[in-house]
């Protein structure tokens, strides 16, 4: 399902506009990146938590030339499913 998909389907379950519904996914999204962003997770109960993981610095190797290069520590957003969705999947 991509974005346009959800919209729609938003749309026809909360009987809003589809621009309402695109709006309030923007900014549900936006708000996720920005309290990452600040370094606070983001719990929702039952469904899930994203949250910041941190990467360490390490040694990676260049496709083309085979030559090693050195990759530094990073900041990625991750996301882990609550038990009350995962109960839903099985």
């Amino acid at each position: 399902m991509n974005k346009a998909q959800l919209v729609d389907q938003l749309s026809k379950d909360a009987k809003l506009t589809k621009a309402e519904c695109e709006r309030v996914l923007n900014s549900f999204v936006d708000t996720i990146r920005k309290s990452l962003k600040k370094g606070q997770d983001v719990k929702i109960t039952g469904f899930g938590r994203w949250y910041v993981s941190k990467r360490k610095a390490r040694a990676g190797r260049n496709p083309q030339t085979g030559a090693t290069i050195k990759i530094p520590a990073s900041k990625v957003p991750a996301w882990k499913s609550g038990k009350e969705f995962r109960k839903h999947l099985n």
